[in-house]
């Protein structure tokens, strides 16, 4: 069975920072690509930062520069550092993992992080 726990999320001020983590079991990251997406109230999911199965990364261009994925393979976690909050990075922010080879999703039930001005 299959499981996303994140969790790190809260309140922060702007230029603050925060680190995501995601706790899988069920999964080999060997054979699948993760990613952090985010909602805000009123607006759709969007993909924030993704590392694949072979380990190389992609960033919205809203968060490059600013936001950083990891894994840790021996504790099967995905982290999302996060630097230099602002308010517009508000939202509640889900883990997701894609099987490489039957593209199943798999979906976290969120954490929220809110970036006071």
């Amino acid at each position: 069975q299959v499981r996303l726990v994140e969790s790190g999320g809260g309140l922060v001020q702007a230029g603050g920072s925060l680190r995501l983590s995601c706790a899988a079991s069920g999964i080999n990251f060997n054979f699948y690509n993760i990613g952090w997406y985010r909602q805000a109230p009123g607006k759709q999911r969007e993909l924030v930062a993704r590392i694949t199965s072979c380990g190389s990364t992609n960033y919205s261009d809203s968060v490059k520069g600013r936001f950083t994925i990891s894994t840790d393979n021996a504790k099967n976690t995905v982290y999302l550092q996060m630097n230099s909050l602002k308010p517009e990075d508000t939202a509640v922010y889900y883990c997701n993992a894609v099987n490489t080879l039957s593209r199943f999703p798999f979906w976290g039930q969120g954490t929220q992080v809110t970036v006071s001005s």
